[in-house]
């Protein structure tokens, strides 16, 4: 049986020209945007580098924009999580992975959270 192409739902989404986010532009504004808007302790270190804290204290964002240890693992970002009841795991971005992805990944991280 063949449907006619009228009736077949059409495939919306955004634009290629939309997309421009998919690429990195190396800016941490979204990401410390969003912390700043949760009410995250965020610390400029002198070298450039910020570091922010959850008000709970268990979860931890690094922007590495200048650790040569970070770049050294080709990283720029550093989410690291301290559950009350198990083990501490690290979730690490590229120096490519675009600022937006990182706060998508950051807002889930925390959108369940109980505080």
């Amino acid at each position: 049986m063949n449907a006619s192409a009228t009736l077949q739902p059409a495939v919306v989404g955004p634009s290629v020209e939309d997309r421009h986010w998919l690429s990195s532009d190396h800016c941490a504004t979204p990401v410390l945007e969003l912390l700043h808007a949760l009410d995250w302790t965020v610390v400029d270190t002198p070298e450039a580098n910020v570091h922010a804290t959850s008000p709970d204290g268990l979860v931890h964002v690094g922007w590495l924009p200048e650790d040569p240890a970070a770049w050294m693992r080709d990283i720029v970002w550093r989410v690291q999580v301290q559950p009350t009841e198990s083990g501490t795991w690290v979730q690490e971005f590229g120096t490519d992975t675009p600022a937006e992805a990182v706060a998508g990944f950051v807002a889930a991280l925390v959108a369940h959270s109980p505080h």
